[in-house]
């Protein structure tokens, strides 16, 4: 058995190649996982949800767990847990478990059904198995409605008694029985490694009769001073003298024969640093795969390099090849830049799931073998494995068949075509749009959550929590003809719902309506509010969400309109709004702004949650035959880009991109035809102004124009192509 001392233990210091929680070792749920903690399928509860701020575990799905693997014979486990349910009382079954190897698992404490309190937050204590290494938190039966809440786990290190304990640290870092220390010296020079020894024993001296060294570099490494005796309570050093003979790993085992009644003897793996950094791995990882390409994400996969190396650093970039590499001795985590060149993992797997993916993207990778870990990490930086990999467009398939614009029942059809769908909850947003499509990683271990309507990036730990940021309801809640009911699926339709500042930006919106401001009262970034030119009071968000604004009120008014709610734009908001949502301003965002590749991809991944889509993403030309001010259907469109022929969604464009976008140069038009085609080419700037026109005869099959932008301001401009009575939209940003 091994206690560590406490006042070496606040930290979580376990060397991460063994994976392992030095004891004690707790966890509140807050920030990065420790060493030796892994979760799966876990969300979190944040505010007032949790135990302790910001959150607490939250687990709603069968095989949901928490899990704790611990270096040494574990003291008491301590933990809060709760019950959430929609109902009274709880039920399901969730399981405290311990297993010797992680593999079979034996109960510790069961809760079933109302033996979970739904009411208040309850501290329990178990004592597990000595010979226990992993702990485990196990939902074993999840029933409809109820969850687990779970929080403040702690595993204590065992009591001190009489008996003499043997213990080992390297400075704050404890060394366990058959764990690792590493020293790093210049070839042909000399370093000292201290190991300081403790006795944790309350009576007993602890004895050492001897040190031994062994293995493939122990003429290396020299024991020049020992601890012979420890009284209890007490320390002393063990003094290990590394002088390499050449550069890179060098390698041996310490045994140290003492008379702890169980770590006789206790064994330390040496690993020296000559010239303070590993061997250099002999080869790069091989055969680099994608799989599950969407809009909006795929998974990447290679194999190990043979011999294998510690690890594996991967780089990312958008639009060219990674010509980055790595600096040895430089430690990297997921959000690192190197050059222009972003880290997606570094660590000992061979998969990752890239996030912040958008639509009709190419991505380039790079993946490099490194050896060692820390200051002495060596990366091979010539030859990295490389590919790449480019996203699908909108996933539209035959959603639209049944669509004519041309019937008068055209926004009826629509209505029904995208309502009912699934319904998610409100709370949901967190673990699904925020967690899984809106966050991006960025340096230090963070993550980064854009505001959508003034440009800022919320810099956060994980879990996200809702103290900064908040759900802004596009279409507002009170517009909505089912005010103030939150329990419809109105309410929580995340078509409607974006991350947004609470206090910069989404006090200031309200409830007012979206439009242009000339004079403005109140500025944050890109976001302001102030008057229009009629002097209505008005918010105006940054330009690259304007269209998208516009195109969730177009949904929320398509989607939820019925013959007994009419759900045209508010034309008196209230007492204090004495006006309404101007459709001409939103129809002009959505032409200036038309969909982005985070847009479509945005679309693609609702449709992936809710089973329905944003049809005004999918095809920009809907909006032309719908009145949204009283939901009346518009059969002839007079109002350029409206006024196009009968049939446009027959485009005979079946694919149409920009790059590069954004472009401080020229740029070309990848254009993919059905069969021949004139195809007419027009620039707009964001007040509507042709500046570019250009007609190409062009044939069936991909075609690729170029165009020269010296004559283009910089700036966001809405690039159109016409063909076949179609319009297709792109925005383009000249920089």
């Amino acid at each position: 058995m091994k206690k560590l001392l406490s006042l070496l233990f606040t930290a979580h210091c376990a060397l991460a190649s063994f994976g392992q929680a030095n004891l004690p070792t707790s966890w509140s749920s807050d920030g990065a996982t420790p060493p030796g903690w892994t979760i799966s399928g876990v969300d979190y509860y944040t505010s007032s949800a949790a135990y302790s701020a910001p959150s607490s575990f939250k687990l709603n799905n069968t095989a949901d767990y928490v899990m704790v693997n611990v270096a040494d014979e574990p003291g008491a486990v301590t933990y809060y847990i709760k019950g959430s349910t929609t109902g009274n009382p709880f039920q399901g079954t969730f399981t405290i478990q311990e297993s010797v190897n992680g593999t079979t698992w034996t109960t510790l404490r069961q809760f079933v059904d109302a033996a979970l309190d739904v009411s208040s937050w309850v501290q329990y204590t178990d004592n597990p198995n000595p010979s226990s290494r992993y702990i485990r938190f196990y939902f074993t039966n999840k029933v409809s409605g109820a969850n687990v809440a779970l929080d403040d786990i702690n595993i204590a290190e065992p009591a001190a008694g009489p008996a003499q304990e043997i213990a080992l640290a390297q400075g704050a870092n404890p060394v366990v029985n058959g764990g690792a220390a590493s020293v790093g010296a210049s070839n042909g020079g000399s370093a000292d490694l201290t190991l300081t020894v403790y006795n944790l024993g309350t009576v007993n001296v602890l004895n050492i009769s001897s040190t031994t060294i062994t293995g493939a570099n122990a003429s290396e490494f020299t024991v020049t001073t020992t601890p012979s005796s420890t009284n209890a309570g007490s320390q002393g050093d063990l003094i290990i003298n590394f002088s390499p003979t050449q550069a890179g790993t060098r390698t041996a085992q310490l045994s140290i024969v003492n008379d702890d009644s169980n770590e006789n003897p206790f064994i330390v793996n040496l690993f020296g640093y000559g010239d303070f950094l590993a061997n250099e791995p002999s080869q790069q990882p091989a055969n680099l795969t994608f799989g599950n390409v969407r809009s909006f994400r795929f998974n990447g996969s290679f194999q190990a390099a043979s011999p294998a190396a510690a690890g594996y650093l991967v780089l990312r970039k958008t639009g060219s090849a990674v010509t980055e590499v790595p600096v040895d001795g430089t430690n990297y985590s997921a959000g690192d830049n190197i050059g222009d060149a972003k880290v997606v993992f570094s660590a000992n797997h061979t998969s990752f799931a890239p996030n912040f993916i958008v639509a009709n993207t190419q991505y380039y990778f790079a993946v490099f073998s490194y050896n060692g870990s820390g200051t002495y990490t060596n990366y091979k930086t010539t030859s990295p494995l490389t590919g790449n990999v480019t996203t699908t467009g909108a996933n539209i398939g035959s959603t639209y068949s049944g669509i004519n614009t041309q019937a008068t029942t055209f926004i009826s059809d629509l209505t029904t075509l995208i309502n009912p769908h699934f319904a998610l909850y409100y709370s949901d947003y967190e673990e699904t749009m925020i967690k899984l499509f809106a966050s991006r990683d960025t340096t230090n271990g963070q993550k980064v959550v854009t505001d959508v309507y003034t440009s800022e990036k919320y810099v956060y730990d994980e879990p996200f929590d809702w103290s900064v940021m908040s759900r802004e309801h596009t279409y507002c809640h009170s517009w909505m003809p089912t005010y103030p009911d939150q329990n419809g699926p109105e309410y929580s339709d995340f078509h409607n719902l974006f991350p947004v500042n609470q206090n910069t930006a989404n006090v200031h919106r309200s409830n007012y309506p979206l439009g242009e401001v000339v004079n403005a009262t109140y500025t944050y970034m890109d976001g302001q509010f102030g008057t229009n030119a009629n002097g209505e009071s008005v918010w105006e968000p940054r330009d690259q969400h304007k269209g998208d604004a516009a195109r969730a009120i177009f949904y929320m008014a398509t989607s939820y309109n019925t013959s007994t709610l009419n759900w045209g734009l508010p034309d008196y908001i209230s007492s204090l709004i004495q006006y309404g949502q101007d459709q001409d301003v939103l129809k002009a965002w959505h032409w200036q702004d038309p969909p982005d590749a985070w847009e479509i991809a945005r679309n693609d991944f609702l449709d992936s949650l809710q089973s329905n889509r944003n049809p005004f993403v999918d095809s920009v030309n809907y909006v032309c035959y719908i009145n949204f001010d009283n939901m009346t259907y518009i059969a002839n469109p007079g109002v350029n880009p409206c006024s196009v022929t009968p049939g446009f969604e027959e485009t005979n464009v079946e694919t149409f991109s920009v790059y590069p976008n954004p472009t401080a140069g020229d740029f070309g038009i990848n254009i993919s035809l059905k069969e021949n085609e004139n195809v007419l080419v027009r620039i707009s700037d964001v007040a509507g102004k042709t500046v570019y026109e250009r007609n190409e005869n062009l044939k069936a099959g991909n075609n690729r124009m170029m165009v020269a932008s010296t004559n283009l301001a910089k700036g966001i401009y809405t690039l159109q192509l016409l063909s076949a009575g179609n319009i297709s939209t792109e925005k383009l940003v000249i920089k």
